[in-house]
């Protein structure tokens, strides 16, 4: 990664500037126009800097990305100096203020922010954005990076800059003034960050018309974005991945390089002089997970709760959790700084919110942080805590029977199933049945069925001999297509059931398209995965061994009751998803079959590390999982370094949702949302179900595999 004049160390020498200096250059992105007709290593398209804030979001100048055209641009970005730049689509989701005409050049007002939403989900890293109110500096100088194309050549450039002031205080054109350091154009858009604190704290707006410096909009404008009428709100979203995205990094064993909160820790920051970067990590990430606050109103209800804390008059006011914790760092005693943290994570506790399954188990998880960080204190206060704790649950436990139960009494709605949604009514399908080559394993030999129901097979109308696995959507596009001509209806696709041999139950049939217009599969209907060679599934027990299921012993002369069993009790009530190897980024060997065979009916395992060449048990660890009689199985094709959103995403789908039988609606449509770019969903992207129900037979499995 070249670097241009000015470049150097945030202030000083030392290996942790050096180290802070990576991370900010590793974020920071250029920003071209879209199109076809634009070469993104020219300058020609190039409209200036911003750099990553969360996963699939970019920060940046809104008079940056409003010379776009119609809010599209092209993100062009890498993560290290050795990687080939990549360009990515994105459209602008957000600008402050809100223009909707073409302001005069070099006039657009303060704050001048947009955040800018990839239209694809990339794998990257993302800069540490301050939750302290309003500009604070660790220090007189801060540190930038931007790029620019000096005589027609696109390089990065980063430096230092003096912090001289402010214009337009207390008024929603803040702006910070720097000096004593040249801004070449391009830079806008960039990444300012106080290099005491190793955060970033603001965005470069402009260059001063005569002499050094420019000004730059600090990050917390960013909490004056309009609240949405309906939808979702963009700053809770952005800021919720973000601290998610933190804290998991922070968890995450498998790499070895060093994390903004490590980096923090070397530089010596101490966030509100109680807790460390890492614990700050931890606790913004436990926030995240919770939703977000109601209104300000209430966000500030539990900060005037807080005993002996004042607060103070802010503009903008804090919005987000985050927000009220960075408001604690510099109003808190040096004698309560602990208590008054702990105190406020327990007002968070305490407001209202949604009984969902995935929001009573963030709270628990907050509650076990609480309970660590007060380990060091004193008897009675922890007393407190617990006492205030086991109230909450008495009026959690209250809140879900109401929920549960409305106005029935309690005795009568127990009698009643659990889980009580009319199913939809069954609608067609289309079956898809590879078959693996024994004598040709990278070849298959397929069939395209239609219709089929519980206990009746479906009719077969295509079939073929040989074809490459790795192009096998070449052979069964036009067949396909013209099943789903016989099976779609005006609103509702016809599901595709791909049944794919065990050791190919990777296949990325959600992501095929029939043409070259086409869209995703999975987009366009629900595509759910089958086992086509269940005869031939990895077996490590003897006959005869004793099961380890505490409900129930099968015969073993009906291999498919344990099966069916399963899949029986699974839909009777609320399914619950477990992550079987992986423990907060760290991958562990997938259970042995006893183990499988133990857990509860409704679960849902899954798995996040499949595929991992380190591990050799992972050619037949699916396999294993459907032996042990699982029907529904959530995994992910595409394991990466961070998966915390994986892990959140498929607990909030199954936990959250309406149980097995619509979880395949469920991930169609979020897979839908994928196309819609809406980045809460992106971590479905390259994620499989297998939905494979024991009462659907699938048509002669047997008849190809005999060999010529």
């Amino acid at each position: 990664m070249s670097v241009g004049y000015g470049g150097g160390a945030p202030e000083g020498d030392g290996a942790a500037e050096l180290a802070l200096r990576d991370l900010v250059l590793a974020a920071t992105v250029r920003i071209h126009r879209a199109g076809a007709g634009y070469a993104h290593d020219e300058p020609v398209s190039f409209l200036g800097s911003g750099f990553f804030v969360a996963p699939n979001w970019v920060l940046t100048c809104a008079h940056v990305v409003h010379a776009g055209e119609g809010g599209e641009v092209t993100v062009v970005y890498r993560t290290s100096p050795y990687d080939d730049p990549r360009a990515v689509p994105g459209r602008v989701a957000a600008m402050l203020p809100e223009q909707t005409g073409r302001p005069v050049p070099g006039s657009w007002p303060a704050p001048d922010l947009a955040l800018v939403r990839l239209r694809e989900p990339v794998g990257h890293t993302c800069a540490y954005m301050s939750e302290r109110p309003n500009p604070h500096f660790g220090g007189t100088r801060v540190f930038y990076a931007g790029w620019t194309a000096p005589r027609g050549r696109l390089q990065i450039l980063d430096g230092q800059l003096t912090v001289q002031g402010t214009i337009s205080a207390w008024s929603p054109e803040e702006q910070v003034r720097l000096g004593q350091n040249d801004l070449p154009s391009g830079v806008s858009g960039g990444p300012v960050v106080d290099p005491v604190r190793g955060e970033v704290v603001g965005v470069l707006k402009s260059r001063a018309d005569h002499g050094g410096g420019g000004t730059s909009i600090g990050v917390e404008r960013l909490r004056t974005l309009r609240l949405p009428a309906d939808g979702d709100d963009v700053y809770q979203s952005v800021f919720h991945a973000h601290d998610r995205y933190h804290r998991d990094r922070q968890r995450n064993a498998d790499s070895p390089d060093p994390t903004w909160a490590d980096i923090q820790g070397e530089l010596g920051a101490r966030p509100g002089r109680t807790l460390s970067p890492q614990q700050r990590s931890e606790l913004l990430g436990l926030l995240a997970d919770l939703p977000p606050p109601v209104s300000t109103r209430g966000l500030l209800d539990v900060l005037r709760s807080l005993p002996g804390f004042r607060v103070p008059s802010l503009v903008p006011a804090p919005r987000g959790w985050r927000d009220g914790l960075g408001l604690l760092y510099e109003h808190a005693r040096q004698d309560g700084a602990l208590k008054l943290v702990l105190d406020y994570a327990m007002g968070v506790l305490s407001a209202g919110r949604p009984p969902a399954p995935s929001a009573l188990a963030a709270e628990r998880a907050l509650w076990e942080w609480v309970r660590h960080a007060a380990a060091g204190l004193d008897s009675g206060y922890r007393h407190t805590l617990a006492q205030r704790r086991a109230e909450l649950l008495g009026r959690t436990r209250a809140a879900h029977r109401q929920a549960a139960f409305g106005t029935r009494g309690r005795d009568t709605a127990l009698l009643e199933p659990t889980l009580t949604k009319a199913p939809a009514p069954l609608a067609p399908a289309v079956l898809l049945v590879v078959l693996r080559r024994g004598w040709e394993p990278d070849h298959c030999d397929w069939s395209v069925s239609v219709g089929g129901g519980p206990d009746q097979e479906p009719t077969r109308l295509y079939e073929g001999e040989r074809a490459p696995l790795d192009g096998l959507v070449d052979h069964v596009a036009a067949p396909l297509a013209e099943a789903f001509r016989h099976c779609d209806e005006p609103g509702r696709p016809a599901t595709l059931y791909a049944a794919l041999p065990h050791l190919h139950l990777g296949l990325p049939v959600d992501d095929w398209r029939l043409g070259p217009d086409g869209v995703p599969l999975g987009t366009e209907r629900p595509v759910l995965v089958r086992c086509s060679d269940r005869d031939q599934l990895p077996d490590e027990e003897p006959v005869g061994r004793q099961r380890s299921a505490p409900w129930e012993a099968y015969d073993d002369e009906d291999p498919d009751a344990e099966r069916r069993d399963r899949w029986r009790r699974l839909h009777l009530r609320q399914a619950q998803a477990e992550v079987l190897d992986c423990d907060d980024g760290v991958r562990r060997p997938i259970p042995d079959a006893a183990a499988l065979r133990g857990l509860a009916p409704h679960t849902v395992p899954v798995l996040c590390r499949p595929g991992d060449p380190r591990f050799s048990d992972d050619p037949a660890a699916l396999g294993r999982v459907l032996r042990a009689g699982f029907g529904v199985v959530l995994w992910r094709r595409r394991p990466g370094a961070v998966c915390g959103e994986f892990h959140r995403g498929v607990k909030t789908a199954v936990d959250d949702g309406d149980g097995a039988l619509f979880l395949p609606d469920a991930v169609h449509g979020l897979r839908g949302r994928v196309g819609a770019e809406d980045t809460e969903s992106y971590w479905v992207h390259g994620t499989a179900l297998l939905y494979d129900d024991p009462h659907r037979p699938l048509p002669g499995t047997g008849d190809l595999l005999e060999a010529p």
